[in-house]
């Protein structure tokens, strides 16, 4: 097999699971280490005739991460693309399974099973336990977790529910005086897109706890999730009043 995946996580997932079967990846794919592939530019503006003339088997993609004008172009110059649809944990495993396999992967990989293992045996949070939070993604403007993603399942599920998860808009515009107002017990603040550090993003929180987090933990779906629940849970309880 011959591959292409437009989106990091994917990638490192791939280049884990079955190694050489890679030709290409975005400029973003910086797991693992050291990959030596072909670079196509970025998630939202690849470059379609490179990836053709990579001969690629397979180019992996998803609806969120990657443009449906550019997906279709490369269907249109004959390249086949698998599309994944991950707005859950479970979706993630279910995806990662079948992008997989598709890779040509001979069975499903251990740290895949380490993974799902490492969510379900995690307790559910009781009533008492749970936070509220916003979750910025972006500054200038503020951006925050919307609906429907599967960042906000992946919180939700260690006992934070962001205050926006019944948004029209999935990553909606909000001014930060309404963010502060509504009063979260927690700031989740990862960095990427944006890069919150503890110098730029708590300052404009006053008074309100701020767990700074890696974006991979929460964003990303493929081995990172082994370590999310371990990594995502620490700093959350570091971040209490």
């Amino acid at each position: 097999m011959r591959v292409v995946s437009l989106v990091p996580s994917l990638t490192e997932a791939v280049a884990r699971t079955v190694p050489g079967a890679l030709v290409g990846a975005t400029d973003w794919c910086t797991h693992p280490a050291g990959l030596d592939v072909a670079r196509v530019g970025g998630t939202k503006n690849p470059d379609t005739e490179r990836i053709v003339a990579l001969a690629p088997d397979l180019v992996v993609a998803n609806d969120e991460e990657n443009r449906a004008p550019d997906l279709d172009a490369l269907r249109a110059a004959g390249v086949e693309v698998l599309v994944t649809d991950v707005r859950t944990v479970p979706q993630a495993f279910t995806e990662l399974d079948r992008v997989l396999t598709a890779c040509g992967a001979p069975s499903r990989p251990r740290w895949l099973d380490a993974a799902e293992t490492a969510w379900s045996d995690l307790p559910s949070p009781s009533p008492g336990q749970r936070r509220t939070a916003v979750v910025p993604i972006w500054r200038r403007p503020w951006m925050v977790l919307g609906r429907d993603t599967f960042a906000g399942d992946v919180l939700a599920r260690l006992g934070v529910d962001h205050l926006y998860a019944g948004h029209a808009e999935r990553y909606p515009k909000v001014p930060v005086e309404e963010l502060r107002a509504a009063r979260p017990e927690v700031v989740v603040l990862p960095d990427e897109p944006y890069r919150f550090t503890a110098a730029d993003g708590p300052e404009a929180f006053p008074g309100l706890p701020c767990a700074l987090v890696d974006g991979r933990y929460l964003t990303w779906y493929g081995p990172s999730l082994a370590e999310a629940p371990r990594a995502l849970g620490a700093a959350l309880r570091a971040a209490r009043r």
